[in-house]
């Protein structure tokens, strides 16, 4: 590999998953000059584990999904990081606002319709021109006109439903499963196998001292081969990429100024939505306007509170919220409002005293906005009105806030019936901006190289979980994505054949 090659500036905006795979694979290639700029404090962006209860717990982003075809399950079993949440989130009690749990016969029929669907919507929805969330409602209350479920009644149905939306809409990061496109949703590919796996007693930041090697290199930090290449707590304000000389000027929040041959951003599409107008000089194409318009950006946040001991059964695994329709009026227009749409609370592997809940849609993004005690007040008061146990005060609480913080403005992105109408996708999100050039020599020891052509040099790409074609709102989709770019630069200097050629 020449010198000009190590040389080549290459920035990297965003040290979540997706900058952190792209900076360590650059580093892989051969490229030398890679430098990191990061809004916030840390490495991970939405992978957070933090100390809480008994060892961790993760904010953001908790299971790898899938075995199959992904990346970060094999990465982590390498190491065995790994292994099954186990029937959490199928063997919870679906408690009604009155403390009436539903009998187990009924809860599990229920429970069986709309798993049904999770097969046969991937064959009906290829012939779905409307929203998911009408296609999973025709879906359910056609299974339940089916004789074999005559017996079910029709209230404690349409509660169940409603909570099951409510569920979706934590999968999917959507305000309401309407404006969820039900062709755009099998863009998604799920990964085969077990799709809640857990990270034992360490966290998802196990993944980042993978992509760094922190635990191999035993470092001081985290920061592994990227030890000197991450700059903290400055964020991007300006990205002028139409110079004269076809470099990217980066103008950073602390008034400092950075030039580089190469600029990878990998900024959630959150901040893209709210940004890119101001952010990027000249603005940007249109196609990928459009993009950043078009695909959808989300809120899921959760709730985690720590008891002084399990006040629940050792196989009880956590309860999901039915509201009666008469008991709703007890809340809404009222300050608790925002506490229908926490839809369940949920056992946590390896602390056995916390319960983790889940908010979403505009009440997850007002909760973020509430006093402390208010949210631990409101939490209190669901428990207390659902279960029939003695509920004692928590001796911890944290939550996330995914939406406030300007360096997320949400969670992950989803395919919503904008996205479908405007024709976008993530290929043109992922689509780089160019400048014509001349194509760059490829390494190697042969004195008769090629000639040159002119060509067209990325300099500003886009990578991020939102960028991914079918694995988005994951950390496998943005951590492809992340490898995605730094092959494209190496392909285009002819270094991915040398790297390969290298290795034999």
């Amino acid at each position: 590999m020449s010198k000009s090659h190590r040389d080549l500036k290459i920035v990297v905006i965003g040290a979540g998953a997706s900058g952190v795979a792209c900076a360590t694979k650059l580093l892989d290639y051969g490229f030398q000059n890679v430098l990191v700029v990061e809004a916030e404090s840390r490495l991970g962006g939405r992978i957070h584990t933090i100390p809480f209860g008994e060892n961790v717990i993760d904010l953001g982003a908790q299971w790898c999904h899938g075995e199959q075809d992904n990346i970060v399950h094999q990465l982590a079993s390498q190491k065995d990081l790994l292994e099954t949440t186990g029937p959490v989130y199928e063997n919870y009690q679906c408690v009604r606002s009155n403390r009436e749990v539903l009998p187990d016969n009924v809860a599990n029929r229920l429970k069986a319709i709309v798993g049904d669907s999770l097969v046969t919507r991937q064959l009906e929805l290829q012939h779905c021109s409307g929203s998911l969330g009408s296609y999973l409602t025709n879906k359910f209350y056609e299974m339940l006109r089916r004789p074999e479920n005559s017996d079910i009644d029709q209230v404690l149905a349409d509660e169940f439903f409603d909570n099951y939306q409510k569920f979706e809409n934590s999968v999917e990061a959507s305000d309401n499963l309407e404006e969820v496109s039900g062709r755009g949703y099998l863009d998604y590919w799920e990964c085969e196998g077990d799709i809640l796996l857990n990270w034992k007693d360490k966290g998802f930041v196990e993944l980042l001292r993978l992509l760094t090697r922190s635990r191999e290199l035993e470092t001081s930090t985290d920061l592994g081969v990227l030890e000197q290449r991450v700059l903290f707590n400055r964020s991007v304000k300006k990205i002028l990429w139409n110079r004269n000389d076809s470099r990217v000027e980066l103008q950073l929040s602390n008034g400092e100024c950075c030039l580089a041959d190469h600029v990878i951003v990998t900024v959630s599409l959150g901040v893209l939505k709210e940004q890119h107008l101001q952010m990027f000089e000249p603005q940007l194409p249109v196609a990928k306007q459009r993009a950043i318009q078009g695909l959808a950006f989300g809120t899921v946040n959760k709730i985690f509170v720590e008891f002084p001991e399990a006040f629940w059964p050792e196989d009880w695994t956590g309860f999901t919220l039915l509201w009666r329709e008469e008991d709703l009026a007890d809340i809404r227009n009222t300050p608790r409002a925002w506490l229908e749409d926490v839809f369940g609370f949920y056992r946590v592997s390896y602390q056995p005293h916390v319960l983790a809940g889940w908010i979403i849609n505009a009440s997850g993004r007002h909760m973020e906005s509430l006093d402390r005690n208010e949210v631990v007040a409101g939490c209190l008061y669901l428990f207390r009105r659902f279960l029939h146990w003695h509920i004692p005060e928590p001796v911890s609480f944290c939550t996330s806030a995914w939406y406030t913080n300007p360096n997320f403005r949400g969670s992950y992105s989803f395919r919503s019936m904008d996205t479908e109408r405007m024709g976008t996708g993530a290929q043109d999100l992922a689509q780089p901006l160019t400048v014509v050039a001349m194509s760059p020599q490829s390494p190697g020891r042969n004195k008769r190289l090629p000639q040159q052509t002119r060509c067209d040099r990325p300099i500003v790409q886009f990578a991020g979980e939102a960028s991914s074609a079918h694995y988005y709102s994951t950390v496998h989709g943005a951590v492809e994505a992340g490898w995605r770019e730094a092959e494209r630069l190496a392909e285009f200097y002819g270094l991915k054949e040398a790297t390969a050629k290298s290795q034999l």
